[in-house]
């Protein structure tokens, strides 16, 4: 019987908008994401590299871009946030243990909690038993330690433990750990479809 679940962050509650960031940054004057970009991104959302050295390693890549304009094209991916999502995972907390497990970076989450507000990322947060971003871990998704970590701070027991992602590498780790997982299909479903799923 699963009496905890584990929640993804970005497409299981707030929308993403992968392509904004793309394009906000090729209006900056790059020409393609590149593996400079991608350890950057690794880094920053690992905690290992600063704020400075982020923004540092962007700039070296768009040489006549501005501070402002590189956080308005790299916080393009963040999209609404549906208040129904809220109200059901509310009505969630009263039932299940529920964490939040998340790869994001400090720039998403201050700006996700500037853009909702203090009201609705404390209701949001407060359904959680605790959350857990990988750039305060030091951990990300789809590493095993990522998911231990969860298990053994929180005492899970990874049989009655459900863990929800929109990416397969992501629910395929967590599987291999013996965690139930539901990989679910951005624009397809919803994370208020998880009773019509027959997981619980």
């Amino acid at each position: 019987m699963i009496d905890t679940i584990i929640f993804d962050f970005g497409d299981i509650f707030i929308n993403l908008n992968k392509q904004g960031t793309i394009s906000g940054l090729q209006k900056l004057g790059l020409t393609e994401w590149n593996t400079e970009l991608d350890r950057l991104n690794l880094s920053f959302e690992t905690g290992d590299i600063s704020y400075d050295d982020f923004l540092a390693g962007f700039k070296k890549q768009l040489p006549n871009a501005g501070t402002e304009e590189i956080l308005e094209a790299w916080n393009a991916v963040l999209g609404d946030f549906p208040s129904y999502r809220l109200d059901f995972l509310k009505e969630l907390s009263k039932k299940y243990r529920l964490f939040l497990l998340s790869n994001t970076d400090s720039i998403h989450i201050a700006t996700f909690e500037k853009t909702s507000g203090i009201t609705f990322y404390s209701d949001f947060y407060n359904c959680f038993e605790k959350v857990h971003f990988s750039f305060e871990i030091g951990k990300r998704k789809p590493n095993a330690s990522s998911y231990l970590h969860l298990i053994a701070e929180h005492n899970l027991i990874p049989e009655q433990t459900l863990f929800i992602d929109d990416k397969k590498e992501n629910t395929d780790a967590a599987a291999a750990l013996g965690l139930h997982v539901w990989n679910l299909q951005v624009g397809k479903e919803d994370v208020v479809d998880l009773f019509s799923k027959n997981i619980l």
